[in-house]
């Protein structure tokens, strides 16, 4: 006799009450999401500061936080919320926002590594993105002091230090040094 693993939907995902878990509902298979912890929230909030005045000036589109859901796939659904999402302003509807979920995947997915996150589980999340038709996906780790870029047709690119972060054709303009996303951090331990 074998289980078999009930799916569950977009649409009940969004009637979960909402309390000390935030979910992610991938294949249909509903994932707990635990707080993060302070460096993760330092970071995030900090990119999201500079992403911000960035489009403040450019008016290329809009960002969204990290409670925010994108519903990448139906049958069995398919929700992710990357911990910063941009959408290029041509994509937002005439009507406004959606109450639910956006239904398709974001220009660009930032996902910002906590530390119980695996290997194995940024790369489903790096893989889901593209997949769903992402431009582009940095991938954040306050632990290394890296961005890790993820373009849809390019090459992957680690960057650490004073290298420079860019928006390529996507956010035409945007730069940053590494450095400075994770300036609200004590400096690394050298062991």
């Amino acid at each position: 006799m074998s289980l078999v693993t009930p799916t569950m939907s977009a649409e009940e995902l969004i009637k979960l009450p909402r309390g000390k878990v935030r979910y992610e509902l991938v294949k249909g298979e509903l994932l707990a999401m635990s707080p993060t912890g302070s460096e993760h929230g330092l970071v995030t909030f900090r990119l999201s500061g500079i992403l911000d005045q960035f489009l403040q000036k450019t008016k290329l589109g809009v960002a969204f936080g990290a409670e925010t859901g994108f519903q990448i796939h139906r049958n069995p659904d398919t929700v992710r919320a990357p911990d910063i999402a941009f959408i290029r302003k041509e994509r937002v509807p005439d009507g406004g926002f959606p109450q639910g979920y956006w239904s398709e995947a974001p220009d660009l997915a930032v996902e910002v590594v906590s530390p119980g996150d695996t290997v194995r589980a940024i790369d489903e999340k790096v893989a889901d993105w593209l997949q769903a038709g992402a431009t582009l996906v940095w991938v954040v780790s306050p632990r290394w002091r890296t961005v890790t870029v993820y373009p849809a047709n390019g090459e992957i690119k680690m960057l650490a230090g004073d290298e420079v972060l860019e928006g390529g054709e996507l956010l035409p303009g945007f730069r940053c040094a590494v450095s400075e996303i994770f300036a609200t951090l004590p400096p690394l331990r050298t062991q």
